[in-house]
């Protein structure tokens, strides 16, 4: 039973009395909002899992259901805006369902004063972004806001896809003891551009973002693995160590990671390390994290790296059925240590 249900008759409290930056950041306090506020309303199995959509069923067939709503500010930076963003963000939430991309939605609420040219700009990374996903924008709703009661411009995007159907058992909740942890490349790119286009921190780095849509890969990816891919998550908010932190809780396993294995650009390592940051907890916009049962890791592997936007994969790590719940990662020191799930906001406004 999740936190967000009922026990006894109980229901559960949340503890903050109003709602802070930290509640949209990813992290434990994310959760904890989902958990006790929307997941105790909402209730339902198609919700329950809370993976990165749904799974519905259509006319016996199973379809995939998300939504995801876009904030990011600079609303430009190097690499994207938040008009492909926004596209590539919900492609990238079916994909991680197994799902293929059909149709997709925009809503734009838009604040007096916002510049046409800029919101031209947005618009057109939409259509760039979603032609390049062969996914057409269907629908949409638009809404203007009072000068001063918006930040520029918001974006939502929902998106329905076709679960492929080697990938109906794909969940946060089917990870296994023996399984392989595979991410698709290098981690924190997204996060650190972001941050860098602020142009607050006094920092110049060549870093760009990873926003890319994945729906591609994951198709090679199922070609060549099939039912053995047993989760797939888009490392946005909180990085691949929060992903991973919500599926060894999820499957009530552990995920070792090995600290040498994972690629961090020398350029985002170096802004990471000046800032105080972990790159396993920054974003990325364009990384799927792949759980593979082991007999089928190394054809999973040969088949990302056989993809553009999977030349970089690497496998990071392996389940283990102990300590259930927790990430672990074993240093290049040969020790090891807990990777916790984020903790606060350290990196506001990067989706």
């Amino acid at each position: 039973m999740t936190s967000g249900q009922q026990t006894g008759g109980k229901k559960r409290a949340f503890g903050p009395t109003v709602v802070n930056l930290s509640h949209g950041a990813g992290g434990k306090a994310s959760r904890a909002l989902v958990e006790a506020v929307f997941l105790e309303a909402f209730l339902n199995p198609m919700l329950a899992p809370l993976n990165d959509g749904a799974v519905v069923s259509v006319a016996g067939r199973p379809v995939a259901f998300t939504t995801d709503s876009f904030v990011v500010s600079p609303i430009f930076f190097a690499g994207g805006c938040l008009g492909d963003l926004a596209v590539n963000g919900t492609v990238n939430d079916l994909a991680a369902c197994g799902a293929q991309p059909l149709a997709l939605s925009a809503g734009f609420i838009i604040e007096e004063g916002f510049a046409v040219a800029d919101l031209e700009r947005v618009v057109a990374a939409m259509g760039a972004a979603a032609n390049a996903a062969g996914v057409p924008i269907v629908t949409g709703d638009t809404k203007v806001v009072e000068r001063g009661k918006g930040d520029g411009c918001y974006v939502n995007t929902a998106g329905i896809g076709l679960v492929d159907e080697r990938a109906t058992s794909i969940s946060a909740t089917a990870a296994r003891p023996g399984d392989q942890v595979l991410v698709s490349g290098p981690i924190g790119d997204h996060g650190t551009a972001v941050m860098l286009a602020r142009g607050t921190l006094g920092i110049s780095a060549d870093v760009v973002s990873d926003t890319a849509p994945l729906n591609g890969l994951v198709n090679v990816l199922l070609e060549a693995a099939g039912s053995a891919v047993h989760v797939l998550r888009d490392a946005t908010r909180g990085g691949v160590a929060t992903v991973l932190n919500e599926v060894a809780m999820a499957s009530a396993v552990a995920v070792v990671l090995e600290e040498t294995a994972l690629v961090v650009r020398p350029e985002v390592a170096g802004v990471c390390e000046l800032l105080g940051l972990d790159p396993l907890y920054v974003a990325c916009e364009g990384r799927m994290v792949v759980v593979v049962a082991k007999e089928a890791a190394p054809g999973a592997l040969r088949a990302m790296r056989a993809h553009p936007l999977g030349a970089g994969s690497v496998i990071i790590g392996e389940v283990a059925p102990e300590p259930a719940g927790l990430v672990l990662e074993n240093t290049g020191f040969g020790g090891a240590r807990v990777v916790d799930m984020l903790v606060g906001d350290p990196l506001p406004r990067i989706c």
